[in-house]
C-alpha cells in the first residue's frame, strides 16, 4: 500500500471527501474513527476521521486497483 496526500484516488479519480464506493469495517479510536473501504476501482483504503466529519477525513494509505478474475480462476 502506498501513502497518499492527494484529494482523489490516483487510479480512478474518486474524490477521498466524497462518500466510499463500500465500507469494509470500521473501528473506534480515542481520535475518531479508522475506516476500511473499497474504491469504485477495487483499491483497499484505510481513512482516518477525526471528528469533525468530511473535512477531517483523510486517505493515509491505499493499495493498486484489484486485479480482474480470470475465467480460468472461476472453474
Amino acid at each position: 500500500m502506498t501513502s497518499t496526500t492527494g484529494t482523489v484516488c490516483p487510479h480512478c479519480g474518486w474524490p477521498d471527501e466524497a462518500e466510499p464506493f463500500q465500507v469494509l469495517s470500521r473501528h473506534s479510536t480515542t481520535t475518531g474513527h479508522t475506516v476500511w473501504t473499497r474504491c469504485s476501482c477495487g483499491s483497499l483504503q484505510m481513512r482516518v476521521v477525526d471528528g469533525r466529519g468530511v473535512r477531517g477525513v483523510r486517505v493515509v494509505s491505499r493499495s493498486r486497483p484489484a486485479e480482474a478474475q480470470s475465467s480460468s480462476a472461476s472453474r
